[in-house]
């Protein structure tokens, strides 16, 4: 009988041994972050990590309600830190958990296996930040009034949800660069990939930071539908043969698009049919106006409470009788 070989694990410190225990290492890093808030000796360094900073609280004499907003600064770059390895983490379990199987099942060439990962990876996490985005758009009513976007700038003050959604899309895109390395990405992907993470990156810090968190939230909902429509046509491109789903995909992205232009042209419709509703008015008002002036008489021409005609004497002036 032939004795099977013992896979040999890789040297500590290698490049095979950081790819394959990565996981674990980042683990061990969130634990011992998440345990450093339990202990006082450690709570105040640890809950820079964990928690949200820069807390601000408004409070109204009247009613002694109070508001609580959020501002950022170079603490936020911690938090960012812990969050992106959460982002680690949760890239591991989807990877293994469900991408990994159906390519088990599916059998795909190399080419194919990565591009089937990348699109995995990013159609879940579309999905759940135009669900998330969605929710905080509803709640916050930015889209309903869009002069929220300029009035009042700059909006230096946020809502919690509003912060921690910047926190985490910012850590989401930065630790898609160590993944590069991690997911042994080809080296002819990864200009592509990392062209797009680093614009990702810099249109939503730049966003964070120049205080247009409503008008980024607003562009950014809309654009993870279609990525999530765009990603998940290749998961079917990818995985059916016929290509009668990538077919199905393509019409859904017809169809959304022209449903977006429709609302838009509805809403300046709208908007222009109320400006000129506004405006007949107000003619009409200045026309009566000007009618009433016209026949009003000069008080110049008036005596005695009596018009003056002209071309004609003015009428006498009576004299009081004396008693």
């Amino acid at each position: 009988m032939r004795l099977r070989r013992k896979h040999k694990s890789p040297p500590v410190l290698s490049h095979e041994f950081v790819i394959q225990n990565h996981v674990d290492v980042v683990s061990c890093l969130v634990m011992s972050l998440l345990m450093g808030v339990v202990f006082e000796a450690t709570t105040k360094n640890a809950i820079i990590f964990v928690a949200v900073q820069y807390n601000v609280t408004y409070t109204i004499d009247d009613s002694n309600e109070q508001f609580h907003f959020y501002d950022y600064g170079p603490k936020d770059i911690a938090t960012i830190f812990f969050y992106m390895l959460i982002a680690i983490n949760l890239h591991a379990v989807i990877q293994e958990n469900i991408l990994d199987k159906i390519n088990r099942s599916l059998h795909l060439s190399k080419t194919k296996h990565s591009k089937f990962n990348e699109s995995g990876q990013l159609a879940f996490f579309s999905l759940f930040s135009f669900i998330w985005g969605s929710s905080i758009l509803n709640a916050e009513e930015f889209a309903m009034d869009l002069t929220s976007l300029w009035t009042e700038y700059p909006h230096c003050r946020m809502l919690f949800q509003v912060k921690f959604f910047y926190i985490c899309q910012i850590a989401y895109w930065l630790h898609a660069l160590p993944e590069l390395y991690f997911q042994k990405i080809q080296k002819e992907d990864i200009p592509r990939q990392l062209c797009y993470i680093c614009l990702y990156i810099i249109h939503i810090s730049g966003a964070y930071i120049l205080n247009f968190q409503r008008l980024g939230l607003i562009l950014m909902v809309p654009h993870y539908l279609v990525e999530f429509i765009f990603h998940a046509s290749r998961l079917f491109y990818f995985s059916d043969e016929n290509k009668q789903k990538g077919i199905g995909c393509l019409a859904t992205v017809c169809l959304t698009q022209a449903w977006m232009m429709w609302k838009f042209i509805n809403f300046q419709l709208k908007k222009y049919r109320e400006h000129v509703n506004n405006q007949i008015p107000k003619k009409k008002i200045t026309n009566t106006k000007k009618k009433r002036t016209n026949q009003e008489p000069n008080r110049e021409n008036c005596v005695n409470g009596a018009a003056k005609v002209e071309g004609e004497a003015s009428p006498r002036i009576r004299k009081s009788k004396p008693v």
